[in-house]
């Protein structure tokens, strides 16, 4: 089982780090969904902490149907990863009716080589079926998605996720990822098949900072490992 620890800073990887993670998904902005982290932030923790780092690529908060101007730094911002050793990318891309945008998800795909590229939870936004959209994510080359089954929480969306495990199985990852804790986790897996979950393993600390705890992180690979 794989445990991707959302770090939204160079301090919160080094706790996922301290608390056992299998690798990080690194962002800034989590207030927001999660934005591009800075690069010396990047090469920290992948050239520093030694991590298995998989980047967000998001150029701005809000929907996924980026301008063409916002689309090149996004192009940009995944040329950089790929240049400072990134293990993969996250990002997600609809058209403006809700569909998976598959055009500029496989052109990401063929930039980011030979980074992995996962498809984020844009899925969870989609208006289409999901298995549909399944396919059109793995038609696109992607290596996986982090999703929630479409739902607020991945405990609530463990019948979706259940289905699009069986339907992905040997072609491509289901990441679960929205509320997973060490209360649900084993739930979670238990009940859709996953062999990867996502976490933010958050507190808030008194300035209002949010920051990935260790003893969480702990906590979580613990309670999948009984």
């Amino acid at each position: 089982m794989i445990v991707e620890i959302c770090a939204n800073s160079r301090q919160s990887a080094t706790n996922a780090l301290t608390g056992g993670a299998s690798r990080i998904e690194l962002c800034r902005r989590l207030d927001v969904g999660g934005l591009t982290p800075a690069l010396d932030d990047i090469d920290y923790c992948l050239h520093q902490l030694h991590l298995r780092t998989h980047v967000l690529v998001r150029p701005r908060e809000g929907d996924f149907c980026y301008s063409p101007e916002e689309y090149e730094t996004l192009c940009r911002e995944v040329e950089q990863c790929r240049q400072l050793g990134a293990h993969a990318v996250v990002v997600g891309f609809l058209t403006p009716d809700g569909h998976i945008d598959t055009r500029r998800t496989r052109q990401i795909v063929q930039l980011a080589a030979p980074m992995q590229v996962t498809f984020h939870r844009a899925f969870d936004e989609i208006r289409q079926d999901p298995l549909e959209a399944l396919e059109e994510v793995i038609s696109s080359g992607c290596h996986r998605i982090l999703t929630s089954g479409c739902q607020p929480s991945a405990e609530q969306g463990i019948h979706t996720l259940a289905a699009l495990v069986r339907q992905a199985a040997g072609r491509i990852v289901i990441l679960a990822g929205a509320g997973v804790t060490p209360a649900n986790a084993t739930h979670i897996i238990q009940q859709t098949g996953v062999t990867e979950i996502h976490g933010s393993c958050k507190q808030t600390l008194p300035d209002g900072t949010i920051q990935t705890d260790p003893e969480i992180v702990k906590q979580l690979i613990k309670s999948i490992t009984l």
